[in-house]
């Protein structure tokens, strides 16, 4: 692979993380060692390491976040909140207390924030508090692994209205801008995911006769950068 396609891939990968990740990614505070986290219903937990990267302790406050269109509560996190010393590591546990067995995948939000604390003698201070957001997805008992759920969405144009559905038991992540081809006409969705059984749809400033696909930028379960993919385009007479 020539070192301009690499150039290439890597800028691709930042801007991916952008689309997905708040901007405190690469700031000091606590620090996850993942950028996606995955509970599988088999195991019943999944752990994590935070980092505090600061010279100086710190509470790590722990909080599980629901998305708007799911606010069952799944999951308890363990500790919510403990001291981390400047360079050293806590290990987070996520813990499924669900009285049902999933049917699809499940989508929550973590949050990581360092509360800076006062050392000793050294007067009033004012701390800054940085606060990291992952993804977390709860993977169902028995659902088979799949590296590329993008896949399976099904994309539609009637009109002015484009539509993306889901019809899959995986959540979908991928950027909210997608192109409609092979005019380029650039579309954004209200939101980065699509969960199960949803239907999204955006309305276009005007009809594009004659669309044929839809390009996007997905994102993998774990959070790595790949190729954007193109899909059939269902166009539907109005």
């Amino acid at each position: 692979m020539g070192s301009e396609v690499m150039v290439k891939r890597f800028l691709k990968s930042c801007l991916l993380i952008g689309f997905f990740l708040p901007a405190v990614l690469f700031a000091d505070g606590m620090r996850p060692d993942t950028t996606v986290i995955v509970l599988h219903e088999a195991e019943g937990e999944v752990s994590i390491n935070v980092t505090n990267t600061d010279s100086s302790p710190a509470l790590l406050h722990s909080v599980i976040e629901d998305v708007p269109e799911d606010t069952e509560q799944l999951i308890v996190v363990t500790p919510p909140v403990t001291r981390v010393d400047a360079g050293e590591r806590q290990m987070v546990r996520f813990l499924s207390i669900g009285t049902e067995p999933l049917k699809t995948q499940r989508l929550k939000r973590v949050s990581f924030e360092g509360i800076p604390q006062a050392q000793p003698g050294s007067g009033a201070t004012i701390g800054i508090s940085l606060r990291q957001n992952l993804p977390l997805i709860l993977h169902p008992k028995g659902l088979p692994k799949n590296d590329a759920p993008w896949e399976l969405l099904t994309w539609h144009l009637q009109a002015n209205v484009l539509s993306v559905r889901n019809d899959s038991p995986y959540v979908v992540r991928l950027a909210a801008d997608v192109r409609l081809n092979p005019q380029r006409v650039t579309a954004s969705l209200a939101r980065t995911y699509v969960l199960p059984g949803e239907v999204l749809q955006v309305a276009l400033d005007k009809p594009v006769p004659g669309a044929t696909s839809v390009t996007l930028e997905p994102a993998t379960v774990y959070g790595f950068a790949v190729d954007s993919y193109d899909a059939l385009l269902i166009t539907n007479a109005p």
